[in-house]
């Protein structure tokens, strides 16, 4: 599956970049990515030209309002994904102004990171993470521990 991963505005930090770089490094033995950066602006503008990154593709807004999924929950929710030949994901981290109400209402599926309101280069590495930790539950490997 290739996975589409849109931020709205580039790293603004080294660390954030080893940091990413260490993930995509260890990502890349499971499944393609992709990272689409977008200008900031407004935030209309914005998220038309993150509509138009996604196009049909199911997009996943990364919001403190939305589900809370525990790490299994989000292996789980990927190897259906797979299972079921989807072809590409997107998903959305917004930049200050974070998402409209309407934005979120279109996505199909709105998930929280944490209830708190992250940074958006604090918020990629944590889903870098995370999509690594549920490939590793996926395939029985000893990162994750329960």
């Amino acid at each position: 599956m290739q996975w589409s991963i849109i931020t709205i505005g580039k790293p603004g930090h080294p660390w954030v970049k080893d940091a990413l770089d260490l993930y995509w490094k260890r990502l890349r033995h499971y499944a393609r990515f992709d990272h689409v950066v977008i200008k900031e602006g407004p935030l209309d503008k914005v998220e038309q030209q993150i509509q138009a990154v996604c196009g049909k593709d199911p997009c996943i807004v990364l919001d403190e309002r939305g589900r809370s999924l525990r790490s299994v929950e989000m292996a789980n929710w990927i190897e259906r994904e797979e299972v079921s030949g989807r072809k590409r994901v997107c998903l959305v981290i917004g930049g200050a102004d974070g998402h409209s109400p309407g934005f979120r209402d279109k996505a199909q599926v709105c998930w929280s990171l944490s209830h708190l309101t992250l940074q958006h280069d604090i918020a990629l590495i944590v889903l870098a993470e995370q999509i690594y930790r549920a490939y590793t539950i996926m395939r029985g490997e000893p990162y994750h521990r329960e």
